[in-house]
């Protein structure tokens, strides 16, 4: 298939890699010039959301069958606001190209901020007021109601693995949450998720993309120290009682999807 990816970063490039190694042509955007001669192997155009777009050649992206979007938004540098004038343009040129489907990258913070026992599932009811991130919620609902394309949504929960390691962000702190239990995905699985999405075919749904197994953060920290060599924080919080909020993963794993990694405990570095 014709693919596109808005944005190779983190996730876009090793994405970008796989979806070619299965022999996808593969087009992608970066908004800076140094990247397009830096990311080897892949065509690449320059394509900036400004809002409006800007750019070289950029119209090729909207020129194949499948369009990913991996635009988180910038909170600390842009309104929320501001990215959702930026994805309207983008679906403009998704709807008046030859985009027949779309996967929009968003995230687990979508749910609600309330811990409780019962998993956050795909169906949660949400609004502007029960939704953890008012915008994203409006952008999910921006793409899904295109009649032109079909969009599956993919929630991630922390993206880890390559050189993002837990424990880096905690190492040496006082007072550090080690009791609540995490929501992660690792690279590796989240690549292959979106993979599973198109080569199934799962159009118009939903999806979390989290590892089915949710540790406590300091059982990742220790295994992150052991393995490689990092130092632990210098304190905990004081233990309390926590009731958790766990982002489920059932909806994938009943399409016949397999994690790689479903302990996080168990993630790979690259250092």
């Amino acid at each position: 298939m014709r693919i596109s990816i808005i944005g190779l970063g983190w996730l876009g490039i090793p994405l970008a890699k796989s979806l070619l190694a299965s022999g996808h042509h593969v087009i992608g955007s970066t908004t800076t010039p140094e990247k397009v001669e830096k990311i080897a192997g892949i065509e690449v155009k320059l394509f900036k959301l400004d809002p409006h777009p800007l750019g070289l050649g950029f119209q090729k992206l909207f020129e194949t069958d499948i369009l990913i979007i991996t635009l988180p938004p910038r909170s600390k540098s842009q309104s929320g606001e501001f990215y959702l004038e930026q994805l309207k343009f983008l679906k403009s040129l998704a709807e008046n190209g030859s985009i027949k489907k779309v996967v929009f990258i968003s995230s687990s913070s979508i749910y609600p901020t309330t811990a409780r026992k019962k998993e956050y599932e795909e169906d949660e009811q949400l609004d502007q007021i029960t939704t953890g991130n008012q915008t994203l919620l409006r952008a999910e609902a921006l793409f899904s109601s295109s009649d032109i394309f079909e969009t599956t949504i993919v929630r991630f929960g922390g993206l880890m693995g390559a050189d993002r390691i837990p424990l880096n962000y905690f190492s040496n702190k006082d007072n550090v949450d080690g009791e609540s239990r995490v929501n992660y995905i690792h690279q590796q699985d989240a690549t292959n998720l979106i993979r599973w999405v198109i080569a199934e075919g799962l159009w118009n749904r939903t999806f979390n993309g989290v590892a089915p197994i949710h540790p406590k953060k300091h059982e990742i920290f220790k295994s992150n120290s052991q393995r490689l060599g990092l130092a632990l924080p210098k304190s905990y919080s004081p233990l309390q009682k926590i009731t958790d909020r766990i982002i489920s993963s059932t909806s994938i794993l009943d399409t016949g999807f397999e994690f790689n990694f479903p302990d996080p405990v168990n993630f790979t570095y690259n250092s």
